[in-house]
């Protein structure tokens, strides 16, 4: 699948659990991450990905995430055109870009994002691509502004499918639409010569941008470009039956290769399965029209272009005009030093391998999630798979080591690593753990776990899911899997549970495993420590971070009932009887809360992504190499990945302190002071909320509770952006802060929502369950 097929249908596909989440260690599970596109094959030389193999899934890129939150719809994009055709001159990119000349018929914002994209890549980072890929380049630069339009707008659907040209529908940006598609159709000539990997490449002398309807060989290639009417149509003179387009289609490619004939009426028999196909082929074709579909090889070659430039192998067509539209906003955006290294992937060889790589962990992200029961075949392709890369990633995590030893400066290798091959590799290797364990290959397993542990350099976000896996294998299993030294059962089950005890005191040592796992290693090490009687002074005492349940408070109130059905997820109405109108369950329950002597917000979240925001402003707009690659960024790339934390350990853990020590009153009011009059894009600053509100909450919280909160989303910010509890309270006569989840009768708690109330009561902080029950129902 290639990228931009992965962006066609990733819209309506609902963000997956991110890949360092929580998970059930002790029941095998495996955890579920976003989903990575599979990546762009080796363009011009390397045969193209079946893409039909590969389901959507839904993702953003890190560049995309850092952008501010700009409209990216048909509107800001006509917005932006229109307000730039003011010039009948003809005007190159960047003049456009600087100048704001736009002309109908010679730009749009597509064709401008994509060739800056180009024009970027090939500026600092030449080296990653070969001679015959630059004259690739050389040849799409010559075509004309109309044939590149099309060539974008294809680029951005699903690549892999056929398009009808009569219905693309681009009439108003093209004058003639057949004559385009036929420009993209031509064949180009490619001198033959050999890429800088020495790698032959066959294209035989020419190539072209896209295909044309006689390149359409398969009945089922053909019947996937009618529409459900259309192929109903079909399937009734042909005779066969479907419920669906999927059945329609198997039933239509089924009966063409009977020797029953299609079944037209008034059609000769034509007696060969070949002939048959090759006449339903042809009826098709006749009936769709001219066809377009985008060359795999300068297809993947431009992907291969948005990875590089995007840092990443996920993009959207918003991560392709949301930098535009940033560039031309007015919007004030945090001072900081822009650092696009040319060294993300110093060599083609580093970025091929890596490329690879991601194919392999995609091929087994598709085998784990989207195919049903796994079977044991495929469980043991996984294994195999990491076996195979296995002597490659230690080879590549010395020499990381190494660099991070003796050539990084301070910081610059956490970036970079994420696209180094053994960061894929690592995740490769971390995946075939639940096959591992499937097969009860424990002691396999262990071993993999204790190397993945002792390597610091990748995946530091899984530690803490290693660490509790570790200790679960050591506790249960490694005693009869290994030799006993004399030993007898009883002895030697002890032996291995002191093992798994120090191994979950390890896991609390490590400032890399993160604070989310640290409550069920704390339960572990009771846990043992039990089992093996360890005398009661010798026990650690986690007795001021048990988990307790949250407080439960119902608060009646008055709810409206009207006539029409109620929408499933929609909210329901209530009055407020403080403030008077209608509301929200939410805003009732504040009003509450508000006439027993509390101040608050129904904020979900918006306080705490504040308060972490104006905390951490100086630490998150400070320099780290090759985290602002743009200067339109409202937060550092890396901020919603593992390596943020690691790479400003230092600066993190001095403000941590800090804040415990009841600094944080006097931090906001400096951030405030100095920022909040121009009030810059920084990401989760809610600039509305009052600064003698933020001051207030600042005294009342504990120093303890909000740096412990403060440490969950500098290590986690993206898995923990959100579940959390609706309501944000404080009391400014007690000095105590609380948070409230509203629930209204039949809701549940979600996961996300469990694991904070989970932060929260660990760090000390008040967390109520707050049921509403309607007192009155009045209809209207």
């Amino acid at each position: 699948m290639s990228l931009l097929h992965y962006y066609e249908t990733q819209r309506s596909t609902k963000r997956r659990k991110t890949s360092d989440e929580k998970v059930d260690l002790d029941s095998n599970a495996s955890d579920k991450p976003p989903r990575s596109p599979s990546p762009s094959t080796g363009a011009m030389d390397t045969p193209p990905v079946d893409e039909s193999e590969h389901p959507p899934m839904s993702s953003q890129t890190e560049l995309e995430t850092s952008l501010p939150d700009i409209e990216t719809d048909e509107k800001a994009i006509q917005e932006y055109e229109t307000s730039h055709a003011a010039d009948d001159a003809e005007s190159g990119l960047h003049v456009r870009l600087r100048d704001g000349v736009w002309k109908k018929g010679k730009s749009s914002i597509y064709v401008d994002a994509f060739n800056l994209v180009l024009e970027t890549v090939l500026e600092e980072e030449p080296h990653l691509f070969s001679e015959a890929e630059m004259e690739v380049f050389t040849q799409w630069k010559d075509l004309s502004y109309e044939s590149q339009y099309l060539y974008v707008r294809l680029f951005l659907r699903k690549t892999s499918a056929w398009h009808r040209v009569n219905r693309l529908g681009y009439y108003s940006d093209i004058s003639d639409l057949s004559a385009v598609a036929v420009d993209l159709q031509c064949d180009r000539t490619l001198p033959k010569v050999e890429d800088q990997d020495h790698n032959k490449l066959d294209l035989s002398g020419s190539f072209r941008f896209a295909d044309g309807t006689s390149e359409i060989k398969t009945l089922e290639e053909a019947s996937s470009l009618l529409l459900l009417d259309e192929l109903k149509g079909f399937a009734k003179e042909a005779k066969v039956q479907g419920k669906n387009k999927k059945e329609l289609l198997a039933a239509l490619c089924e009966t063409s290769q009977t020797q029953t004939g299609l079944g037209f009426k008034n059609e000769a028999d034509i007696n060969s399965s070949e002939n048959r196909e090759s006449h339903f082929l042809e009826k098709i074709l006749d009936y769709t029209g001219d066809c377009i579909r985008l060359c795999s090889g300068p297809r993947t070659l431009f992907e291969r272009v948005h990875l590089v430039f995007y840092r990443s192998t996920e993009w959207t067509e918003k991560s392709l005009t949301t930098i535009i539209l940033a560039k031309i906003s007015r919007r004030k955006f945090p001072e900081y030093i822009v650092c696009r290294s040319k060294s993300i992937f110093p060599s083609r060889a580093v970025l091929l391998e890596f490329e690879a790589a991601l194919r392999t962990q995609f091929a087994i992200d598709n085998i784990l999630e989207f195919n049903g029961p796994v079977s044991t075949e495929s469980l043991q392709h996984i294994i195999d798979l990491a076996n195979k890369f296995y002597p490659r990633w230690q080879e590549l995590a010395k020499e990381e080591q190494q660099k991070e030893d003796s050539i990084y400066d301070s910081g610059e290798g956490a970036y970079l690593r994420r696209f180094s091959p053994a960061w894929v590799y690592t995740r490769i290797i971390h995946k075939s753990l639940h096959p591992l364990g499937r097969f009860k290959e424990h002691k396999r397993e262990h071993e993999v776990i204790t190397e993945l542990l002792d390597q610091r350099l990748f995946h530091a976000a899984r530690r803490g899911a290693w660490y509790q896996r570790k200790a679960l294998l050591e506790e249960h299993y490694m005693w009869a899997l290994t030799p006993s030294e004399d030993r007898n059962e009883e002895k030697q089950r002890k032996f291995w549970k002191r093992i798994a005890l120090r191994t979950c005191e390890e896991g609390l040592e490590d400032p890399l495993c993160h604070l989310i796992y640290h409550y069920d290693l704390q339960k572990r090490i009771t846990k043992l420590e039990r089992a093996l009687k360890v005398v009661k002074r010798e026990q650690h005492d986690f007795g001021h971070v048990m988990l307790s349940k949250p407080a439960e408070r119902t608060i009646e109130g008055i709810r409206i009932e009207r006539d029409e059905p109620v929408k499933k997820g929609k909210a329901t109405i209530w009055i407020d009887e403080r403030e008077g109108g209608e509301c929200r369950v939410e805003s009732m329950c504040l009003s509450w809360y508000r006439d027993h002597g509390w101040k608050g917000y129904h904020s979900e979240g918006g306080i705490v992504r504040t308060l972490f925001g104006i905390l951490f402003y100086d630490i998150l707009f400070t320099y780290v190499p090759n985290v602002f690659q743009t200067p339109f960024q409202t937060c550092p790339l890396d901020l919603h990945t593992d390596v943020f934390y690691p790479s400003r350990a230092s600066e993190i853990n001095h403000r941590l302190v800090e804040i415990t020590n009841g600094d944080a009153e006097r931090i906001i009011q400096e951030i405030h002071t100095r920022e909040g009059a121009t009030q810059p894009c920084a990401i989760g600053i809610d600039w509305s909320f009052e600064l003698e509100d933020l001051l207030e909450i600042g005294r009342c919280f504990r120093g303890e509770a909000l740096a412990t909160i403060c440490k969950v989303m500098a290590q986690e910010y993206q898995q923990r952006g959100g579940g959390i509890p609706d309501l944000f309270l404080w009391n400014p006569e007690t000095k105590t802060v609380m948070f409230a989840e509203v629930k209204s009768e039949n809701d549940r708690l979600s996961d996300t929502q469990r694991l904070w109330i989970h932060i929260l009561l660990s760090a000390g902080v008040q967390v109520e369950l707050c049921n509403a029950v309607a007192r009155e129902v009045r209809t209207d």
